[in-house]
Order: C-alpha cells, then sequence, then structure tokens
C-alpha cells in the first residue's frame, strides 16, 4: 500500500463515497453527512494548510482507503487530529488499518504533536477496538453521547 496526496478534482469519485460509508459505518445512515460541496471545499482549504495529512491509500493503482490528519488547538494545547481513517470494506480487518496508523503518527511526530484525538461512534466496535489496541483511551463522552473522544500519545 502506498499513500497518494488528495487532489480533490481528480479523486472526488473516492473522497465523497468513502466519507459517506464512514458515516454509514459509525451511525448506520449518511444523513448527517452534509452537502457534498461543502465536504470539497473543506478538504481544499485544508489540504491547502497540510498537504501531507490528507491522502488515499492505494493498491495496485487503485485508491482503498482514505486519511484526513490534521493539527488543532485542543485545551490550549496543540494536538494531532485524525478526520478520518477509512478502508473499503473488503479491506478491512485484514491488517491495513495498522498502515494507516503508522502513516498518521509519523505525521504527527513530523508536525511536533506528541498526542493525537479522534471522535469515534459508540456503536462503533471495530473501531473503538482498533483505536484501543494502538493504545488510545477514551477521555470523554461528546455530541450528547453519540461519540466519544479517544486520545493516543506518541
Amino acid at each position: 500500500m502506498k499513500f497518494i496526496p488528495i487532489d480533490v478534482n481528480k479523486h472526488q469519485k473516492y473522497v465523497v463515497p468513502f466519507r459517506k460509508d464512514s458515516f454509514i459505518v459509525s451511525f448506520g445512515s449518511d444523513k448527517d453527512f452534509g452537502d457534498e460541496t461543502e465536504y470539497l471545499d473543506w478538504l481544499k482549504k485544508q489540504i491547502a494548510k497540510n498537504p501531507k495529512g490528507f491522502v488515499l491509500a492505494v493498491e495496485n493503482e487503485q485508491p482503498i482507503g482514505q486519511l484526513e490528519l490534521t493539527i488543532k488547538i485542543y485545551e490550549g494545547k496543540e494536538i494531532g487530529y485524525v478526520n478520518l481513517y477509512y478502508l473499503i470494506p473488503e479491506k478491512r480487518g485484514v491488517g491495513l488499518g495498522a498502515q494507516l496508523h503508522h502513516y498518521a503518527i509519523n505525521f504527527f511526530k513530523g508536525n511536533n504533536v506528541n498526542e493525537y484525538h479522534l471522535r469515534v461512534s459508540t456503536t462503533n466496535e471495530h473501531a473503538l477496538a482498533f483505536y484501543s489496541k494502538n493504545g488510545m483511551r477514551v477521555i470523554q463522552s461528546e455530541m450528547d453521547g453519540k461519540v466519544i473522544r479517544m486520545a493516543g500519545y506518541i
């Protein structure tokens, strides 16, 4: 697997369905995904700020996953933030998530942060298990209990 920078115009046919599927996996529906154009505009702005944080995972020249990684301020401290870890359904559970996680950790190290967070649906048991296995711990419940914030340390 290799990682290539997302080009929104070229990769729109992948990034929108991948992001929508992440909502379905997390919440059972993509009804809260929002407007595709707004998502693509947000993606373009984020890529302009930090292009190495927004990549497609590619295998045999075919996109099979996506990472969205940013640097944020949380409670007065600069942290890494995982907006999206995503693999297509047929690539889940076969060990490729570790490669996404490795990329993310190296991205955060390269940006001199030693703590990173993400939010995950309380019903996404596979993701919760993966994050826990990789050393992340629950910090708090958010969004009226729909998600929990988890933290990892480098």
